[in-house]
């Protein structure tokens, strides 16, 4: 049961950003409480992804706050990083440089006030129940250029795992993957959502994770016209993360509800 008096692993507050001098989010208010598994929709272009990235402190906000466990993203050294876990969007598991999926497992260890966290008998072990977590303990010793495309993703996710985060946050994780790695994936956070850990997805398709999740919020022009359940398809449309699949909208956006693979990308 979670300590409902603690604040939320979440909390976004008249959250805005622009880039290159373009508006990418405008006004966005949301609360993620614990436990609970949340998708983020949306076309492309919607916003979704920057808003995991503002709300981990990864793009700057022009306007409005995030918090993670109450702390200001702004103010990095005062967030519990190591209770959070990050699979950022289309990065590879090797990123040019030879490494065996241990080693990969093994770095999101690491964090600015401990360089030698990955190191020793410990973070071995802790590795390893990560890859386990993820069906990929017989790989270990394996370099992750030989990988595919769906096992490398669940190299990224056992590489949040390793922290054992109470917030697990991940962009686009069905993207570029075959089917089979996207339902392993969807028995994964399953797993996870069994044990309560809070679990935010980007997604442009629920697909195979239409069944974890239990709240959305769709994002249209950096906005949120959604907040409640699942959008489901209409007749004839199969794309969740369509405009047109939300009878639901408007033009009114919808009100305040109850993060390199580095999570500190200066870490």
């Amino acid at each position: 049961m979670h300590d409902t008096s603690s604040p939320p692993p979440i909390s976004v507050c008249d959250l805005s950003v622009v880039l290159g001098g373009a508006s990418i989010l405008d006004g966005v208010s949301l609360d993620v409480p614990a436990g609970q598994s949340l998708a983020l929709l949306g076309a492309n272009g919607s916003g979704k992804s920057t808003l995991v990235r503002a709300m981990l402190g990864i793009v700057p906000a022009a306007a409005g706050t995030a918090r993670l466990f109450g702390a200001n993203v702004a103010e990095r050294r005062s967030v519990p990083w190591r209770r959070i876990g990050y699979v950022p969007q289309r990065v590879t598991a090797s990123a040019g440089v030879p490494a065996t999926a241990l080693e990969v497992v093994r770095s999101g260890l690491l964090g600015p006030r401990n360089p030698w966290a990955d190191r020793g008998p410990k973070a071995k072990r802790r590795a390893m129940e990560a890859l386990r977590a993820v069906d990929l303990a017989d790989r270990a010793q394996d370099h992750v250029q030989v990988f595919s495309g769906g096992q490398s993703q669940r190299v990224l996710i056992a590489r949040a795992l390793v922290r054992d985060p109470d917030l697990l946050v991940l962009d686009e994780p069905l993207a570029g993957i075959d089917r089979d790695s996207r339902t392993s994936l969807a028995g994964i956070l399953a797993s996870l959502r069994e044990r309560g850990t809070t679990i935010v997805t980007v997604l442009h398709e629920m697909g195979e994770l239409a069944e974890l999740v239990e709240r959305a919020v769709v994002l249209a022009e950096g906005r949120v016209v959604h907040d409640g359940p699942p959008p489901r398809p209409v007749p004839g449309h199969d794309r969740p993360g369509h405009d047109h699949v939300h009878p639901h909208e408007s033009a009114e956006p919808a009100g305040h509800h109850a993060p390199s693979l580095r999570l500190d990308p200066r870490s």
